[in-house]
């Protein structure tokens, strides 16, 4: 490929996936965490209890100007994230020719994890810029230590500091990598990258003075609270997770990079090789022993971007098919990840796969909870408050109704995902009592069913007594969410609960006959059900036979109170034949003895003659 070819493809690239980017980002729901970044730059501060400040400002300056959008919110981190691949070719192109440079810039654009940064409002996009950066000015420093490379290296590392901890990772091992080189050794005595590195370190001074002042909460979070700290085998996924993620051709490609990077006679190369290669490998040891319950896939993107400028040279030496094969499924992979945001973006998408594993609830039901949420706030009185169950949901409507005072009350959402600390600084904390109504708003499914009854009884201990619910059941009930409209004083009175079911068969997804039996059992404490109404698509099909024997329920939840126990089963035959085949959505009406009437969540069956 010839220079003027590759610069012609880079720039095509850049355009599209550019293009692609800021159509998705208009149209894609907020993600949890963009919507607490959101809440966090509302209330400016140099550092929060989860990140450094530089993740919440920007999302304050994506607003600013945008306007309270999701364009407006991710506009700060879709700029930064097109710098990523301008830093790759420019990078490259120094140090092993203009060619070379627009391939690996092509490549920082298709490599998926690179390729779709920005289009979240997260810490992955100014952090990658801080990696890349520094990347740069450690290879002119080899070079010739110089002002404008040391220079570099103090905004690669203050940029870094302000992103997210996970950056001390590309800190020390970029130290290791210098201290393994002569000539990295040698530059390491030059007073002025030494005041680059203590102008970097200063950066770090809001996060280490936030936690002086929080007794470490933040630090205590990210390094231990999060992780189990004992070794499990589920480390092994790293390799087939990220050769999957990074597409397999290319995943090898860039550690074959490492490999002959770590032995080339060229200082810079053995740097982009030791640099990239031991993060990667860092958090492949790390996996071993590391929290697996959220998102840590996108963990090693900084040591990619670091071997990027060996890749090109690796390819050239591969026969022509698999050059043309490497670069095809890199293409296919950005394509899947961007197909995927499209996916979640469009609600009948969302709708189809509501039952399946990979459900995107963190983007789901927002827009539709924020209109209910307006809707019934209007009915009440003009002081009401809103209050929110868990900080998703707090952050969540509190972008959407432009609120970044919505109380949340204590829930294992708030310390799991370490936003506790933060919510009581800003005073965002309630207990539950008092003076004014309050619509309280709570999220069911983020609670699994066996601890939902505990977290039911909780509210009551935290609120009083519960007045019956407004379901919203968005996706099939995937998400549900109940409302409640609280008077001013807190209510005596035992513990209603909103409903509990399960339907044991049919199971979901299960193929039934046009004529089927539906078995389960459903209960509400304080008052019990006095009536269970199967449907399908929302329509009623049959009231069961509600009594029967399921002493295994009261043995799962022996604190309910539920006066009909043990016979809170039911049963009912569910004739189908004037539906057309295929799936169907089979859903229950629960009524209580109270006069409530609650839907409950959805799940598919398919009808076959």
């Amino acid at each position: 490929m010839q220079a003027r070819d590759a610069r012609r493809l880079f720039w095509t690239l850049f355009a599209l996936v550019l293009a692609t980017k800021l159509l998705v980002a208009a149209r894609l729901p907020v993600f949890v965490d963009e919507a607490f970044y959101w809440l966090e730059g509302q209330h400016l501060a140099p550092a929060y209890s989860d990140l450094p400040g530089l993740t919440a400002w920007l999302a304050r300056l994506g607003v600013t100007l945008g306007g309270d959008n999701p364009l407006g919110l991710r506009l700060p981190f879709l700029l930064i994230a097109a710098l990523v691949p301008w830093m790759a070719m420019r990078i490259t192109a120094r140090e092993y020719g203009e060619t070379y440079g627009w391939q690996a810039g092509s490549f920082a654009l298709l490599l998926p994890l690179a390729g779709t940064l920005g289009l979240l409002a997260l810490p992955d996009a100014p952090m990658a810029l801080a990696t890349l950066l520094c990347v740069d000015a450690g290879a002119r420093l080899l070079r010739r230590v110089s002002a404008g490379a040391s220079l570099e290296l103090a905004l690669g590392l203050t940029i870094g500091a302000l992103s997210h901890y996970r950056f001390i990772a590309v800190i020390g091992v970029g130290l290791v990598a210098l201290l393994l080189l002569a000539d990295g050794r040698k530059l390491l005595r030059d007073a002025r990258v030494w005041t680059a590195i203590a102008i970097g370190a200063a950066a770090w001074t809001p996060l280490v003075a936030w936690n002086l002042d929080n007794a470490d909460a933040g630090l205590r979070f990210q390094l231990v609270d999060r992780h189990p700290w004992a070794f499990h085998i589920e480390g092994l996924w790293f390799i087939a997770i990220q050769a999957l993620l990074v597409t397999p051709l290319l995943f090898v490609a860039l550690a074959v990079a490492g490999w002959r990077g770590n032995k080339s006679a060229s200082p810079a190369s053995r740097y982009f090789a030791l640099l990239g290669g031991l993060v990667v490998l860092g958090f492949f040891g790390l996996g071993f022993f590391a929290d697996t319950e959220r998102v840590s896939f996108h963990w090693p993107l900084p040591g990619y971007l670091a071997l990027l400028p060996l890749l090109p040279a690796v390819l050239a030496a591969w026969p022509r098919w698999l050059r043309v094969a490497t670069w095809g499924l890199a293409g296919l992979g950005l394509v899947a990840m961007l197909g995927y945001y499209v996916a979640v973006s469009i609600p009948e998408v969302r709708a189809r796969s509501a039952a399946e594993k990979w459900y995107p609830s963190n983007f789901a039901g927002w827009g539709e909870l924020a209109d209910t949420v307006r809707l019934v706030r209007a009915q009440m009185p003009v002081d009401t408050r809103i209050v929110a169950g868990d900080f998703k949901l707090g952050a969540e409507l509190g972008f959407a109704l432009g609120n970044p005072r919505i109380e949340v009350l204590d829930h294992p959402l708030n310390h799991k995902h370490g936003r506790a600390p933060q919510l009581r600084l800003w005073g965002l904390e309630s207990d539950g009592r008092r003076d004014q109504p309050v619509l309280l708003v709570v999220n069911a499914t983020a609670v699994k069913l066996k601890e939902l009854l505990t977290y039911y009884q909780g509210l009551c201990d935290a609120v009083g007594a519960l007045p019956p619910a407004r379901v919203l059941n968005v996706d099939h009930g995937h998400q549900r969410f109940l409302l409640f409209s609280l008077p001013p004083q807190r209510q005596a009175g035992p513990c209603v609960t909103p409903a509990l079911a399960y339907v044991d068969a049919p199971a979901s997804g299960a193929t039934v006959a046009p004529v089927f039996d539906v078995r389960g059992w459903a209960i509400k404490d304080g008052v019990g059900i006095s009536k269970v109404v199967v449907t399908l698509d929302g329509v009623e099909m049959a009231t069961a036979d509600y009594g029967t024997a399921n002493p295994g329920v009261g043995r799962t939840w022996p604190t309910s109170t539920d006066p009909n126990h043990p016979d809170v089963g039911f049963g009912a035959r569910v004739d189908a034949s004037g539906l057309a085949p295929g799936t169907h959505w089979l859903g229950l009406t629960l009524h209580g003895a109270d006069g409530s009437v609650e839907t409950w969540a959805e799940q598919p069956v398919r009808i076959v003659r």
